[in-house]
């Protein structure tokens, strides 16, 4: 039974999912790797995690030796679970509770969708979905560049991103929390801090339309992290004095504790 934080309120879980990159048009996405968090929406505390390989149906699908960065290899999944072993497990993680994740509704959103009709089943529900690259391109703006995981990452010096799913949730988490609470600083100091970090830059996202455009998007996505721009660092600090001037020194990290709210 999944662990929940209140009875009457629906934890989010972030999820994400590795996949094959089909390399001609009509051939489809099978699905390597699940990994998700539970997280409690109050405080952000992790209950829960889980994350698996999964052998696809079709395992000449799969590299024998992979050049994608994820290092997901034939070898590697060829005596994982198939998804069919493994469904349980990810339809109770996922059902009634609150999807997040990084383009998922155009993406991760849709492989779930296939892999429970592959096996004849329902897939899980949620009861409502974050999408970090809407979220963060609506309300922090363009100023970490075109928006991939791996471009925010880098933007607030949290890392390479490594392609694989439990990882990926867990930085996608972190970039939210950096993003909220600069957001936050800027919210309590707007005649000073708003429009100080501002950037401007082109945004891409994943079209799924067909398969030679997936596959071009697929590897822009998977891509290496672009120049961060800004030093967040000195960032921080010159905030930190700022606030330290304007809220009589309180906590930067109970602002933090906070500052998610803003992305809701």
């Amino acid at each position: 039974m999944a662990t929940t934080s209140n009875s009457n309120q629906a934890d989010i879980v972030v999820f994400d999912l590795e996949t094959t990159v089909p390399s001609k048009p009509g051939q489809r996405f099978w699905v390597l790797e699940f990994g998700a968090i539970v997280i409690c929406p109050r405080n952000l505390v992790e209950l829960e995690s889980y994350s698996t390989l999964i052998r696809p149906k079709d395992l000449s699908a799969v590299a024998v030796r992979t050049s994608r960065c994820n290092g997901i290899s034939r070898e590697a999944v060829e005596k994982a679970p198939l998804f069919e072993e493994v469904a349980d497990r990810v339809f109770t993680i996922l059902n009634g509770r609150i999807w997040a994740g990084h383009n998922i509704r155009r993406f991760d959103c849709v492989r779930i969708k296939e892999v429970f009709a592959d096996i004849g089943r329902h897939a899980p529900e949620p009861v409502g979905i974050i999408d970090s690259l809407g979220v963060l391109t609506e309300k922090f703006g363009r100023r970490a560049g075109d928006m991939k995981m791996a471009s925010l990452a880098a933007y607030f010096e949290l890392g390479h991103q490594k392609h694989r799913s439990l990882d990926d949730v867990r930085m996608n988490l972190e970039v939210l929390k950096h993003c909220a609470t600069v957001l936050f600083l800027e919210s309590s100091l707007p005649s000073i801090l708003n429009g100080s970090f501002q950037t401007t830059s082109s945004i891409m996202t994943r079209s799924r339309s067909n398969a030679k455009s997936s596959c071009r998007e697929e590897s822009c996505r998977k891509s290496l992290p672009v120049s961060a721009t800004g030093n967040l660092e000195k960032m921080t600090e010159k905030v930190k004095d700022l606030l330290c001037k304007a809220k009589g020194k309180q906590s930067l990290n109970n602002l933090l504790k906070h500052s998610h709210s803003l992305l809701r």
